[in-house]
């Protein structure tokens, strides 16, 4: 599931008790400009009285990073159903840009919370620029300075078939 991160503006239709209504500007996660509007259209009906049937849509525009190359520490406030109810959550990612955080997100709650596309709610993603303003320790295990990973069990190719000796694995 590849996701994109979208800004989608829209307002209530002008009335002549309102001519010049209120516009309202929602970053959304989806696939597509489609899937974007309507889940635009599904928070904004639940947040204020006004739905698709008498508003429209003024803007929508794909938001992209700035530096989509460098990983950077990401965390997302979100709220979503579970079957005994619903949950607010904060959670961690290390990944290169928004969009991918969020599919890493969406993941991780699909594998560990059973958790679908459309009982998650994101609240808020923030890049978290500090080292220090990182809570969760499986992210501060990347922060080390230095950080090396080991390369267990490398084999060396060998130029003949037959060797007097056995290769050194470790």
């Amino acid at each position: 599931m590849v996701l994109q991160e979208y800004q989608v503006l829209g307002r209530h239709l002008p009335t002549e008790a309102e001519p010049n209504p209120k516009i309202y500007r929602m970053r959304i996660f989806a696939k597509n400009e489609v899937v974007a509007k309507s889940r635009f259209w599904y928070f904004l009906r639940q947040l204020k009285k006004v739905k698709k049937a008498n508003g429209e849509i003024v803007g929508v525009n794909v938001i992209s990073e700035k530096r989509p190359i460098r990983p950077k520490n990401f965390g997302i406030w979100l709220r979503y159903d579970s079957r005994s109810g619903t949950h607010n959550m904060y959670k961690e990612f290390r990944e290169l840009t928004r969009a991918d955080a969020v599919r890493s997100m969406y993941q991780d709650m699909a594998a560990r919370h059973r958790a679908r596309f459309r009982s998650i709610h994101i609240l808020r993603v923030v890049e978290v620029e500090k080292t220090a303003d990182v809570r969760r320790p499986y992210i501060k295990q990347l922060l080390v300075p230095g950080l090396r990973f080991p390369l267990p069990h490398r084999v060396s190719k060998v130029k003949s078939t037959f060797v007097a000796n056995r290769p050194k694995t470790f």
